[in-house]
């Protein structure tokens, strides 16, 4: 069977018949093409770039330009699955018009099929305004990177009653303005199951456990490329530091041993030619 493009009507499909829905990020083009081809539903093109690609401290420096920039190269490479950019810091805050206006941008240059926006009640009125241009939405709640100053640290959000009743509260509003689907970073897993049972569009797990109707990971974090640090809720498919700073010595060693490059690795030239040149 053709495998189809992946679209909102598949992901709201898969959550009414219990299926799981896959979403990784990518930053390249090598990347999204690896992705798409093992059939993963939604490539999201993460402004966590600005930590495991661009060696920032955080996502809060990271620029329009920059998202586009990646966000197309991540497009080249990707031809089926769902492809989400990830509006940085103070894109989408200011106001109403310029969060459609750059929003717009991951559309119409970098071929986006969606943007994700973080945060509650405070983007309700943008997150409709986006949608209302005609651009598909992505919310984003729990632990928001971008505003991790004002939550306190990176830390679980929706504890205890109060904060997780404000977390359903606002996936309600979300899904009310109009959001295709929500991540849920960093919520306990009860919780999160009961938002997801709440909601008739899709969850998408960030650290909230199995019960969401899809799980998303930070591909370096999962191919064990970034080392700073490995969050809680990261499985490491892959050690992938270790295989590179590997090959990355052995270059070194034989390069500088003369046994790099080999005889299998030269091009030749033919006597005669050779001799003419010498001449």
């Amino acid at each position: 069977m053709d495998r189809k493009k992946v679209m909102i009507p598949d992901l709201i499909a898969k959550k009414r018949a219990g299926k799981k829905i896959t979403m990784l990020t990518a930053y390249d083009y090598p990347t999204a093409k690896l992705a798409d081809g093992a059939g993963i539903d939604c490539i999201l093109v993460g402004d966590s770039l600005g930590m495991v690609v661009l060696g920032y401290d955080s996502t809060v420096p990271v620029t329009m330009d920059e998202m586009i920039h990646h966000s197309k190269a991540v497009r080249r490479g990707t031809k089926y699955a769902f492809l989400i950019g990830d509006m940085p810091f103070m894109s989408y805050q200011v106001s109403a018009e310029e969060a459609v206006r750059n929003a717009g941008r991951f559309m119409k240059e970098a071929c986006c099929d969606a943007v994700k926006l973080e945060g509650g009640y405070e983007v309700l009125g943008v997150t409709k305004a986006i949608i209302d241009a005609g651009i598909p939405v992505l919310g984003h709640l729990g632990l928001t990177p971008q505003t991790v100053s004002k939550l306190g640290g990176y830390k679980v959000q929706g504890a205890d009653s109060r904060t997780a009743k404000k977390l359903l509260d606002q996936a309600l509003k979300l899904e009310e303005a109009g959001s295709f689907a929500i991540v849920l970073e960093c919520v306990p897993d009860r919780v999160a199951g009961y938002i997801t049972g709440k909601l008739k569009i899709p969850t998408i797990s960030c650290g909230a456990g199995p019960s969401c109707d899809g799980q998303v990971l930070v591909t370096n974090d999962m191919l064990g490329l970034f080392d700073r640090f490995v969050p809680r809720f990261v499985k490491q498919y892959a050690r992938l530091s270790v295989s590179i700073s590997d090959a990355f010595r052995k270059y070194k060693a034989e390069v500088e041993s003369g046994k790099f490059p080999g005889p299998e690795h030269l091009f030749s030239i033919k006597d005669e030619e050779l001799k003419k040149l010498k001449r």
